[in-house]
């Protein structure tokens, strides 16, 4: 019994001691209650200032997001019309290309090197018809222009066919030979002229005389070719085995006192 009476003693005390600390620690709360901790409202105004700064942080990333996204935008507007510039100077450039070719060939300030162009071209068509009546003149030879890239040339050369093909230049030839080519020259002229405006008439001054008989003949034979053709051919010479090919002649005989006489015949 009487350690009963210890032990109900011994829990009677820690009652009275816990029911005393239960009683100040409520009183601890009521005055804790009735007064907030020192310093929450300065952090609730520093985070509301904190809220009110992020606020405007993300208003202005979303302004500088959108001015981006315009920037963006307008690039790649400017990188399709970039694309579309880029062809143009792409096609613009062939087209400079071709006509920097035509200057480098023909362009000058004086027209000279375009004279030239047109010279060499209508030298060689010209060429082609003199050598066609080359071939019933003087089949031995050909006429070419000097072929020289660097300084192009109007010059002329004759290509030897007996000579296997070798070129000559055309002082070479004697003086018959020299009166045919020339003579294959003023036809092929003539021949030229034709394609817009017809030769009715051809002339021929001197010359006739450096012909031996057989290329007199040769050259005979050509100019009455041309007389059946339709053209009239005139020939001034004083070369008398002449007149037994020649139809039709007009005499020049002079006469006393400077004049002279003209005869048809």
């Amino acid at each position: 019994m009487r350690a009963e009476r210890d032990a109900l003693q011994a829990i009677a005390d820690r009652h009275t001691a816990a029911a005393s600390v239960l009683a100040e620690r409520r009183r601890q709360l009521a005055a804790h209650l009735a007064q907030p901790p020192d310093g929450l409202e300065t952090d609730a105004a520093a985070l509301q200032a904190a809220l009110d700064a992020l606020l405007l942080e993300r208003q202005a990333a979303n302004q500088e997001a959108t001015r981006l996204r315009l920037a963006i935008a307008q690039d790649d507007a400017r990188r399709h019309g970039a694309q579309a510039m880029l062809a143009q100077i792409e096609a613009q450039a062939v087209i400079e290309r071709r006509w920097a070719s035509l200057n480098e060939l023909i362009g000058s300030a004086d027209g000279k090197k375009f004279r030239n162009y047109a010279q060499q071209f209508t030298l060689e068509v010209l060429l082609g018809y003199a050598n066609a009546h080359l071939q019933h003149l003087a089949r031995r030879y050909q006429l070419e222009r000097i072929d020289n890239p660097n300084n192009p040339s109007l010059g002329l050369m004759v290509r030897d066919q007996d000579m296997g093909g070798e070129l000559r230049s055309v002082h070479s030839l004697s003086g018959g030979e020299s009166f045919l080519v020339s003579l294959a020259l003023a036809l092929g002229l003539a021949s030229l002229s034709s394609n817009r405006v017809r030769v009715e008439s051809l002339f021929i001054d001197e010359g006739f005389g450096s012909l031996d008989t057989e290329t007199l003949r040769v050259a005979m034979d050509a100019l009455d070719g041309l007389q059946a053709m339709g053209r009239k051919v005139g020939v001034i010479s004083h070369v008398q085995e002449m007149t037994e090919r020649i139809a039709t002649r007009i005499l020049v005989q002079p006469g006393s006192g400077g004049k002279s006489v003209v005869t048809v015949r």
